[in-house]
């Protein structure tokens, strides 16, 4: 059997050369992923050797690597692993071919094999939530980060009231009330479908407790709206402008309601 971020892989790889033209172009896209930058440079140290989960096309990598950062991505598509080495080869940075449900085992292999220990660690736009059991993602994190090493996790959020506003106003009530499904939904892109697990920040901390202490958690995408406000909401970039910056100021105390929540935990020393 499959895992579920086998079969996603599938549909990511199949899009992967036109990935960066096809979601590149939304805002709202644009907005959260400048949220989720800032977090990422307050946290991280001033320059050290991260580790990205689902990195993609290495976009978030290249910009830390323009920031003096030196980066190991890792992403189960092959074509999109091919895409972030030319794209990270500038910076010293790597992509490596890597499920984040053999990240456990990546781990081991790593440090093994004489591999450095890292500064932190961040997964961006919802990669993890292709992996419905995310023990083996903490323990290989264990395995490879530095005691007092930030790991930032960008995860959908689970009551997404732009989502919800959206696709009611759409006539699809189904789609507006997914998130709150406790068992897995089923996603497409282009012609392949593949599971999606909302997870709960119970469950999360749960799977990190032993090795990591939780932190905080910030909204991405609190009034800015999810992609499935696009691109309506990219032909308004005055009234998106004005929601990413009342985002700022409710990415705290509202991130329970974001389209994508920022997850920050610490390696226990």
């Amino acid at each position: 059997m499959k895992t579920s971020s086998c079969v996603s892989a599938l549909a990511f790889d199949a899009i992967a050369p036109e990935f960066d033209t096809r979601f590149g172009e939304w805002r709202s896209v644009a907005a959260q992923r400048r949220a989720v930058r800032t977090a990422l440079l307050c946290s991280f140290p001033r320059v050290g050797y991260i580790l990205e989960l689902g990195g993609g096309t290495g976009l978030d990598a290249a910009f830390l690597g323009e920031h003096g950062f030196e980066v190991l991505l890792t992403d189960p598509s092959p074509t999109m692993v091919q895409i972030a080495r030319s794209r990270l080869l500038p910076f010293g940075s790597e992509a490596a071919l890597v499920a984040a449900e053999d990240l456990e085992e990546f781990g081991e292999c790593h440090i093994s094999e004489g591999g450095r220990l890292f500064d932190g660690a961040f997964s961006n736009f919802a990669p993890l939530n292709c992996v419905a059991n995310l023990d083996g993602v903490a323990r290989g994190l264990a395995r490879m980060l530095k005691p007092g090493a930030p790991v930032m996790l960008v995860l959908f959020g689970t009551c997404c009231l732009g989502e919800i506003l959206t696709e009611l106003l759409r006539g699809r009530p189904k789609q507006a009330l997914r998130r709150f499904r406790r068992n897995d939904v089923q996603a497409r892109l282009g012609k392949h479908e593949f599971a999606v697990t909302y997870h709960r920040r119970t469950a999360l901390m749960r799977a990190f407790a032993p090795w990591f202490v939780f932190e905080k958690q910030i909204g991405i995408g609190v009034t800015v709206p999810p992609s499935a406000a696009e691109p309506w909401i990219s032909k308004h970039p005055r009234l998106l402008s004005n929601m990413e910056r009342l985002d700022r100021a409710l990415s705290s105390p509202f991130a329970c309601f974001a389209d994508h929540v920022l997850y920050q935990f610490r390696k226990i020393g």
